[in-house]
């Protein structure tokens, strides 16, 4: 008996939702007069597809060729490079007499912009750092030597990729490195 009656109660929802089966809701209208017109317009659409996200899942679209950055067979690409916490291009440096040598993965484009920012306190506006444009070659690595620099006095070196490549979802490569504080010898 009981269920009967919640069937009876669910069927008459409708009648009471419609308020006895008085005049219907009213809707707005896609044209609003001056002073009649419903102070929020409205359009119906058509669906649009989902948004789809920036994850790379790595499966690639038919007909594209795979990718390699790094050959994998060469005993020179197996350098240990420091631990940058993947938010940095990784680079080792060895200080030189008034300078430093710098290497780095050739993996992140194919023209490099380095500098050797000095530490030391300026009074007044902070000199412009004097870039070094590095080009990569077919090896795995890159590398560079940075001179005419105070021996002992602390810099920091900065490395820029600008012309990083994008991977297939999109995404930027690393384009920029850093270095703690080194002195050339």
């Amino acid at each position: 008996m009981r269920g009967r009656s919640f069937a009876l109660a669910l069927a008459g929802l409708p009648l009471a939702l419609t308020g006895c089966g008085g005049p219907p809701a009213p809707t707005a209208s896609p044209t609003p007069t001056p002073t009649s017109g419903p102070w929020v317009l409205f359009e119906s659409g058509s669906p649009t597809p989902s948004a789809r996200g920036s994850w790379y899942t790595g499966s690639r679209p038919a007909g594209l060729p795979p990718v390699s950055f790094l050959p994998t067979d060469s005993a020179s690409c197996t350098i240990g490079w420091p631990d940058s916490g993947q938010v940095l291009i990784p680079m080792n440096i060895t200080p030189v007499a008034g300078g430093f040598k710098v290497e780095w993965p050739s993996a992140y484009g194919s023209s490099y912009r380095i500098t050797a920012v000095p530490q030391g306190l300026v009074a007044g506006p902070q000199p412009e750092p004097s870039w070094q444009t590095v080009k990569a070659g077919a090896g795995c690595t890159v590398s560079t030597t940075i001179k005419g620099l105070k021996p002992g006095a602390p810099y920091i070196i900065w490395l820029d990729a600008p012309d990083t490549p994008r991977d297939v979802d999109g995404s930027r490569s690393l384009y920029s490195g850093k270095s703690g504080v080194v002195k050339p010898l």
